[in-house]
């Protein structure tokens, strides 16, 4: 709750912040536009839609604004027939948004300031409310279109617009909020998702079905006693995996101090819980302590052991716990569930985020791994996309020169497949998007759809094949 001695933050200085301008500068316009222009050939079994979220204010912040976590929703979608591409794209119109928009500024500030508006600036309905944030993902699963937050209940979009159409418990299963990454299991189409909390229990896991009906409300799992910052999960047949890394919040004691509300407390370790889908006990195993992100695919051997592929870090990068250098590689964890026994092994060390794999595979063994980072000795910014070939060991990549590339994703046509992203030149600010045959994406890409405005850098998103409009 805010002090009545707090005033009302100045506006962010956006021309210097780095999450505020250049390709990061939010953008206000929402169109619908089809026929867009296609340089090279549109691969004519490509049919479906890429769906992406993130990051971008209604209005300029006030207070301060912490990326990735912080900013209004931005949904963006390219859809293709095989043979013409379209975009559109709106804000996610949570009802802070809507009561911002109402107002002309914001309202809000950011989410780790000790301030927000009162219920005289607000009026009815919103009075003594928080500002939702479901920027992070964007997730299709029995029929539902969910923009997902970093901890909180996600909003359902209308499939056919992207119009906002609520809040989203998923028939109870989300009643407690869920993190943005579930993960769907393509054999039997069950969505589960976890979600960590400011109080206890501090960690859940829930599961929702195929056809959209919640068979697990959210259920303790025992084990953790504080509040823990865990971005991502991971799924194989028999476990959800969940890494609880050492990040610590402690959001009153950083209202009090101005402080960071999230401490790195590397003493405690890594713990990883083995969570068994059947509802059995959970199995934790320690280890060295780490961060994660973002999880590429986990999957259970015949002997039993679970393997999983990841973003290691030393440290939390960004998030200002500290300025000193963080260092990652793509790591593959493998766990034995009767021993407790953990080995860690270096796949790669790029410097990368945003993994991913063909999600068809998702809870099995997976051969390939796309991500999006830069090369080594290159200066700051994200405009390389690699692709790491497991069965043979090697890399190969697009170096895309001075375009900034987001996470890649896999896209399934008819005959072939594709690996698709969108990418935004910095030096002409115009916003493509990107698509690279599955065989040979370090050739470069098939085609470059010129998209009508310019696509703010952001986050996660998915493919939904087939008819898109």
């Amino acid at each position: 709750m805010t002090s009545p001695h707090v005033p009302r933050p100045a506006v962010v200085d956006m021309a210097n912040h780095p999450y505020l301008s250049g390709v990061f500068a939010p953008q206000r316009q929402e169109v619908d536009v089809t026929g867009l222009a296609i340089t090279g050939e549109l691969p004519t079994d490509l049919v479906g839609s890429y769906l992406r979220n993130g990051p971008n204010p209604r209005f300029d912040p006030i207070g301060s604004y912490k990326y990735p976590l912080d900013g209004d929703a931005m949904v963006h979608q390219v859809d293709f027939d095989g043979i013409t591409a379209g975009y559109r794209n709106r804000f996610v119109r949570t009802p802070a948004v809507i009561a911002e928009e109402k107002a002309g500024h914001a309202l809000w500030s950011g989410i780790f300031d000790p301030y927000s508006p009162s219920a005289d600036d607000l009026g009815p309905g919103v009075a003594n409310t928080g500002r939702d944030l479901p920027d992070i993902n964007v997730v299709k699963h029995a029929g539902r279109l969910l923009a997902m937050a970093e901890t909180a209940p996600p909003y359902a979009l209308d499939p056919a617009d992207l119009s906002t159409i609520g809040r989203e418990t998923c028939d109870g299963a989300i009643l407690v909020g869920s993190t943005a990454h579930p993960k769907i299991d393509p054999s039997n189409g069950e969505m589960v998702l976890f979600n960590y909390a400011f109080e206890a229990p501090y960690l859940t896991w829930s599961v929702v079905s195929a056809d959209g009906k919640c068979t697990r409300p959210p259920t303790a799992i025992d084990g953790v006693n504080a509040p823990m910052m865990i971005h991502d999960m991971a799924l194989t047949e028999k476990y959800a995996v969940i890494f609880v890394c050492p990040l610590k919040f402690d959001i009153f004691g950083a209202f009090a101090t101005g402080g960071s509300p999230l401490e790195w407390q590397p003493e405690l370790g890594t713990r990883i819980a083995l969570v068994p889908r059947d509802g059995s006990a959970v199995r934790w195993i320690e280890t060295e302590a780490f961060w994660v992100w973002h999880f590429a695919n986990a999957y259970d051997t015949p002997t039993g052991e679970v393997v999983i592929d990841y973003v290691w870090w030393n440290q939390p990068e960004a998030l200002g716990i500290s300025d000193d250098p963080s260092v990652g590689n793509i790591t593959r964890t493998v766990l034995d569930p009767s021993n407790g026994r953990c080995t860690h092994t270096i796949l790669s060390d790029s410097d990368v985020e945003f993994p991913r794999v063909d999600d068809r595979l998702l809870t099995r063994p997976h051969d390939a791994i796309a991500t999006a980072g830069h090369m080594p000795g290159a200066q700051d910014g994200v405009n390389t996309v690699f692709f790491d070939n497991l069965t043979s060991g090697g890399q190969t990549f697009w170096d895309s020169g001075s375009v900034s590339v987001g996470e890649p994703i896999f896209m399934s046509g008819d005959t072939n497949n594709y690996w698709g992203t969108i990418g935004t030149d910095i030096k002409t600010m115009l916003s493509a998007f990107y698509i690279f045959p599955e065989d040979s994406p370090e050739t470069g890409p098939l085609c470059t759809i010129d998209l009508p405005i310019r696509v703010p850098a952001g986050l996660h998103g998915c493919w939904v094949p087939g008819s898109p409009r």
